[in-house]
């Protein structure tokens, strides 16, 4: 899975847009993780708003704000944008640990290519060997939620190292003691956002089938 990436950039999505570029920094981000290709396209409305779900969830799975040890994951963003604006427009409600091909960079019509992504959203999921787990999660993230990575990494076998410090923090007794408050109110807000992206999504393809249009997807 590092494969795929090795001899490009990546970009961070974080306010210095930070450009990882040499193969020690690919492989350090990438390796042993389970890999999210995100495809989507700020044209399309389906994407804008699966978006904040997505968001919601790698940040539930990655951000030491809310659990204890960061989980063996990373999502990358291939934009298939039609500009540099409407790529923006999507990484602005992503999360600051995206990774992100430049705009420029024709790498992302090949992986779409590669993994016959023909609607959008999508979410390839790859194990670390680069094999395909899900060749379109979107439908599972929204009604599973986080449960799905625990299937990913069963299936991928990953070897999850809870016993290194957390990512982000070298001492956990730094941690404030309203934490478990405050993960549960986010919790709560996220499991409602989702509920209401879920029943909207329902409610769509429920029209689409009365219409003879067939699957949102």
């Amino acid at each position: 899975m590092v494969d795929l990436f090795l001899g490009r950039v990546l970009v961070e999505n974080n306010s210095d847009q930070d450009e990882l570029n040499t193969e020690r920094e690919i492989i350090g981000i990438l390796e042993n993780r389970v890999l999210l290709l995100f495809f989507a396209s700020a044209e399309c409305e389906k994407c804008q708003r699966f978006v904040p779900v997505l968001h919601s969830f790698f940040r539930k799975l990655k951000d030491p704000a809310y659990i204890e040890y960061p989980k063996l994951l990373a999502l990358i963003y291939i934009s298939l944008d039609q500009s540099g604006e409407q790529q923006k427009k999507i990484l602005k409600e992503l999360h600051k640990r995206t990774l992100f091909l430049p705009f420029e960079d024709p790498y992302k019509k090949e992986l779409q290519a590669m993994f016959k992504v023909k609607d959008v959203p999508a979410v390839v999921v790859l194990r670390p060997d680069g094999s395909v787990l899900s060749p379109n999660a979107v439908q599972d993230i929204c009604r599973f939620g986080t449960d799905c990575f625990r299937n990913w990494q069963e299936s991928a076998e990953l070897v999850e190292r809870t016993f290194m410090l957390n990512e982000a923090f070298d001492d956990p007794n730094l941690r404030s003691a309203t934490d478990p408050v405050r993960r549960l109110k986010y919790k709560t807000e996220d499991d409602k956002r989702n509920k209401r992206w879920w029943k909207l999504w329902g409610e769509e393809a429920g029209a689409d089938d009365r219409d003879g249009g067939g699957s949102m997807w």
